[in-house]
């Protein structure tokens, strides 16, 4: 039976590992220098030892983190070199295994478990992919200390008596419902959170925008907090980071009267009481892939261009209703490389009840 909290990898040394920090002829060649001009540091620079590869090196090559091998060198046995205890400045050749055993016996102390709707559409050893409803923050903070996905996978855990650190490698808005993808220790972690900020991580949204959205574009606008709110972000050229979005439009749902909702129901427009939520006559349904990872990328940018999401509280109050209590956006796809294997893997979360709801509404493509 597995040591729960203990996770043990191994890897074999292949000749390309060990190829890739040995000096060629050129690197050689680049040093060399008159017997008169010889320094101590250039002696040290031209020795083969000094590019080595090392049980270190691999291990970083691997994706461990400067915390990683930290907490490896504490752990008895933490690493091994042929099963024999190692020390990181051990040379390896072609054929040499390193096993590395990750442990984890503490949780998330400062998380709550609390017992939360979510559903699991995989779990490994490593990695964690969920799907989060809305109305639900990923992370607590002020007003949300037992509310969030991290409530949730705590219970999940601890109702299982296992130790558990809540290590979100993508993040979602408290109304963006979707695929969550979570690290399970801290080497899948460590390479997770390292594929995501070189842009390995793919991630594909569906998003329902007012009007007739153009076929496909890129919007590539910079993204800025405004000045005025703690929450809100703006288009600013100035003082904005870079952000750019690609978008391309799957249908289009039409509807012959602008309607509003209240608690009767649909209400025609022209019997519509100024003031009340309103939707509008077209609504367009895309397919979004984010190049840069803005806070409220998709929400500011598609309301830069004229398309803003229905539901939206923040970036369009007016068109809140029974039919879009919050921004119509879902994460709908997450492909990335498995952390310790490399194998690729790819999940999909449906259109939410909500968003189907909404738009079928609207005269147009069925949507299942």
């Amino acid at each position: 039976m597995k040591n729960p909290g203990v996770r043990i990898v191994t890897w074999k040394v292949s000749e390309e590992d060990v190829a890739a920090f040995t000096p060629t002829m050129e690197t050689a060649a680049s040093f060399s220098v008159s017997p008169m001009q010889i320094s101590g540091s250039a002696k040290q620079q031209t020795r083969p030892d000094r590019v080595r590869l090392t049980v270190e090196r691999f291990l970083r090559v691997k994706g461990c983190s400067h915390h990683v091998l930290t907490l490896l060198k504490r752990t008895d046995h933490g690493i091994l070199l042929n099963g024999i205890w190692a020390y990181t400045n051990q040379p390896l050749k072609p054929g040499d295994e390193i096993t590395i055993r990750v442990e984890e016996k503490a949780s998330s102390e400062q998380i709550m478990p609390v017992p939360l709707p979510f559903s699991i559409l995989y779990e490994d050893e490593d990695v964690l992919v969920v799907d989060k409803p809305s109305d639900m923050p990923v992370h607590p903070s002020a007003g949300n200390y037992e509310n969030t996905l991290a409530n949730a996978v705590m219970y999940y855990y601890s109702s299982k008596g296992l130790p558990f650190v809540f290590r979100c490698v993508t993040r979602l808005d408290r109304d963006t419902t979707g695929l969550v993808l979570l690290a399970k220790n801290s080497l899948s972690s460590a390479i997770l959170s390292d594929h995501s900020a070189h842009r390995q991580i793919h991630r594909e949204y569906l998003a329902i925008v007012e009007g007739m959205l153009p076929e496909r574009g890129t919007i590539d606008a910079p993204i800025a907090r405004q000045e005025d709110s703690a929450l809100m972000r703006c288009i600013d050229p100035e003082h904005g980071e870079r952000a750019v979005t690609h978008y391309e439009r799957l249908a289009v749902f039409g509807h012959p009267l602008s309607v509003c909702r209240d608690d009767a129901g649909p209400v025609p427009a022209e019997a519509a009481i100024s003031g009340k939520p309103r939707l509008p006559d077209i609504l367009s349904l895309a397919s979004v892939q984010l190049e840069t990872g803005r806070t409220h990328q998709i929400r500011v940018h598609m309301k830069s261009i004229g398309h803003p999401l229905p539901g939206d509280f923040l970036y369009n109050p007016d068109s809140v209703c029974a039919l879009a209590p919050r921004q119509m956006l879902h994460s709908h796809r997450i492909t990335f490389a498995h952390p310790i294997t490399g194998e690729t893997l790819s999940f999909v979360s449906d259109l939410p009840e909500d968003m189907r709801t909404l738009l079928n509404f609207f005269p147009g493509p069925a949507v299942e």
